[in-house]
This record gives structure tokens, C-alpha cells and sequence, in this order.
């Protein structure tokens, strides 16, 4: 950071000031941009219901960062710099409550947005005192004795702002849109006959990038996850734009034969990804593979199912062992593929049967089930493995079923 340099019995100048206060924003400018980046960001002004209830709801104390010229008016005697931008931030010290109401006619709802902008606004207006040459004991009050009053404080702040959308029909109501240079903090929906605005009627915008993580919170790498071994839905978090995502098949089934050992059940797919520039609040379907299903009556093991994570990536359920009736050496189920991943690992074969001892084919992969020699197939007991293929004449075991793994 620049530092100025004062001598003893130098006349003090106003710029020496000014310049000092430049110098300090242009260092705090280059900390915030490593530490936030150089895009807007908040912290803390989360909306919320009051308590109790009511028609308010309140902005909760916080701040905004923003990249702003240096100075768009003149800082004292220093002048308009427009070309240099720096990070700056505005403080919402005290909460602040914002009135709503609901629409008069029946049927109908309004959505409301609230927004925030950073501004910057000179304020304290003072009749300052000025020497006076001709006579030092009687101060002039203003510049040149004007008694005019100047701003003695440039204040960084958080503007607020409340926008009511038309009434409508409710599931038809609009929020109204997001003002250039603004940021959305929440959007409100109220309905006519409303006499409180209730905490589900207020939706957090999922586009603006609020500061989630405190540094005592922070890990190296990802440092939460969620597994899930049933379909479901991904809901990106908060302040997350990247994630690491592992997808794994389901296993095959190992296989049935009238007479002769089956076959053991493929492996599925394992792969995963690294996946960034993700929006906050973006609803990922996440599809976990169905583990393959041995048949009852003699026949090939069923395949496991396929494992997604939205479009990103996905990987496919293994083959199930050989079975059925025919004659020849039952073979081993062939292990799944994988589509999007950046590391991948297709599913590992099964074993094909072994007749001379009537030892069924193991499944493949880790967690895989074991081949049956006189008894059915072994159930595969982890994620992806393949099951064991049956004894003559007896069931293969059941593919592992499939997983996808979001860490963030």
C-alpha cells in the first residue's frame, strides 16, 4: 500500500489526507479482489418475516461489494478519477423493515423484489472554519467567508429497494424485473386477503452471489457432500459454483442355468467429474441404477441400471451373467460404460462359469457377490459389484445398485 511522507515543519496540505484515504481504499480494493474476485457479491441482508408476523418484512444488516470508479465527483481537492475502478463496499449497519400489500381484489397476487445497489453519497453538511490571513483569531465560516456548508463525510452504503409487481391472477403473478447496475436479494409473493407475509412466501435470489463461508469455516477442497443411492433432486447450494461429482452403475445380475453354473454379473460404470460455473439454486436430476435383478427361472442375469447426474455425466448398469438352457460355458456379464466423466473406469467383466467344478462365474467389480458351487449366487454387497452367478439349476445373486456422490 502507498504510504504518504510528511516532514516536520512542512505545511500540511488537504491532499496529504485525501490521498491516504485513496491509497487505503486502492489496497483494500486489491485484498477484496483476491479474496471475493472482482464480481458483486453481499453479505448477510437476508429478508425474513418479522416477529411476530406481519404485512413487514425485514433486510437484515449486511454489505455490498461492487466495482466502482475511484471517485465520480471530485474527493475535496482532489478531481473526478474515473478511469481507475476499485472494489468498494457498502455497510448496512441497522436492519431495515419494508412495508407490503396485498392486492385488493380476490383471486389475485402480487410479486414484490427487493434489490440492493452500492452507492456512494457525500453527507454531515458543516460550515466549516477557513484561516484567515488578515486576522487568524476570526476564522472565516465557509470558503471565502460564504457561510456556505460542505459535505465532510464520503459514505459508502447499501441502497434498498422495494418494486411491486402488477396484480394478477395468483400463479400468474410477475416479479418485477432486477434494474441494470442493481442486485435481487428476494423475491415475495403475496395474495389478496393477506395479513402477513409468512417466511415460505419469500424466495432468496438464487443469481446473487452471497458470501455463505466465514474463513473459520473453510477447508481446503470440497468440504460437504451428498450421496444418493435413490433418484432424487440436487439443489446447487448457496455461494456453490463448482462441484465434484462420482457416478456409479448399477451391477448386473448374476446369471440361472437349467444345468450347468450361470455366469457372474458385469460391474457398472464409475466415473467422475469436475463441473464449475454452476448457479446457485439450479435443480440438477440426479438418476441412481437400479441393481440387475437375477432371474427366477433359467436365463441371463438382469442388467443393472444407469447412474446420471443431469446432462453432466452418467454412467451405465452392468450385463448380467450368462444363463438359461443352451449348452457351452456360461459367460460373465459385460461391465458398464461411462459418458461426461473426466476419470472414468468401465465396469470389470464377470467371470465366466466353471463347469468341471459346477462353480458359478464371481461378479465383477469391488463389492462384488462370489459364484455359487452347489448353492445359489452370491448377492453383490457393494455399490456397482456384480452378482455372483448360481449353482446348476440355482438363482444368481443380485447386483450392487448404483450411486452418485455431489461433494461441494
Amino acid at each position: 500500500m502507498d504510504r504518504i511522507i510528511v516532514y516536520p515543519g512542512a505545511i500540511p496540505l488537504d491532499t496529504d489526507m485525501l490521498n491516504t484515504n485513496r491509497n487505503t481504499m486502492t489496497a483494500l480494493h486489491a485484498l477484496i479482489s483476491a479474496t471475493l474476485g472482482t464480481t458483486t457479491a453481499l453479505d448477510g441482508l437476508t429478508v425474513s418475516a418479522t416477529v411476530p408476523a406481519s404485512m413487514n418484512v425485514t433486510v437484515a444488516q449486511g454489505s455490498i461489494t461492487q466495482l466502482s470508479p475511484m471517485d465520480s465527483t471530485a474527493y475535496g481537492s482532489l478531481g473526478i478519477d474515473t478511469t481507475d475502478t476499485v472494489m468498494k463496499m457498502g455497510i448496512l449497519l441497522d436492519p431495515v423493515t419494508l412495508a407490503l400489500t396485498a392486492p385488493a381484489t380476490a383471486g389475485t397476487s402480487i410479486g414484490y423484489l427487493i434489490e440492493a445497489e452500492f452507492s456512494e453519497v457525500d453527507v454531515d453538511p458543516v460550515v466549516l472554519p477557513y484561516y484567515n490571513a488578515a486576522n487568524p483569531a476570526a476564522p472565516y465560516l465557509g470558503p471565502g467567508n460564504t457561510g456556505t456548508a460542505q459535505a465532510t463525510l464520503r459514505q459508502q452504503q447499501v441502497t434498498l429497494l422495494l418494486k411491486a409487481g402488477a396484480a394478477a391472477p395468483t400463479g400468474y403473478q410477475v416479479v418485477p424485473p432486477i434494474d441494470p447496475g442493481w442486485v435481487g436479494l428476494a423475491a415475495i409473493v403475496v395474495n389478496s386477503g393477506a395479513t402477513q407475509v409468512n417466511p415460505g412466501d419469500i424466495a432468496m435470489a438464487p443469481q446473487t452471489r452471497f458470501a455463505s463461508w466465514k474463513l473459520p469455516d473453510l477447508r481446503p477442497g470440497f468440504a460437504f457432500a451428498s450421496a444418493f443411492s435413490t433418484s432424487a433432486n440436487f439443489v446447487v447450494p448457496a455461494g456453490v459454483t463448482r462441484l465434484k461429482v462420482t457416478v456409479i452403475g448399477g451391477g448386473g445380475a448374476g446369471g440361472t442355468h437349467a444345468t450347468l453354473p450361470g455366469g457372474g454379473g458385469g460391474a457398472g460404470g464409475n466415473g467422475e467429474q469436475w463441473l464449475s460455473g454452476l448457479m446457485p439454486g439450479a435443480v440438477v436430476p440426479v438418476t441412481v441404477g437400479a441393481p440387475g435383478a437375477p432371474s427366477a427361472s433359467p436365463g441371463n442375469g438382469g442388467p443393472g441400471g444407469s447412474s446420471s447426474f443431469g446432462s453432466y455425466l452418467s454412467a451405465t448398469g452392468g450385463s448380467g451373467g450368462g444363463g438359461g438352457s443352451g449348452g457351452g460355458t456360461p459367460v460373465g456379464g459385460a461391465g458398464g460404460s461411462v459418458a461426461g466423466a473426466a476419470v472414468y473406469y468401465f465396469g470389470s467383466y464377470g467371470t465366466d462359469a466353471i463347469p468341471s467344478s459346477s462353480r458359478g462365474g464371481d461378479g465383477g467389480g469391488p463389492g462384488n457377490g462370489k459364484g455359487g458351487t452347489g448353492v445359489v449366487g452370491v448377492n453383490a454387497n457393494g455399490f456397482g459389484g456384480g452378482g455372483g452367478g448360481g449353482g446348476p439349476a440355482l438363482a444368481g445373486g443380485s447386483g450392487g445398485g448404483g450411486l452418485v456422490i455431489v461433494e461441494y
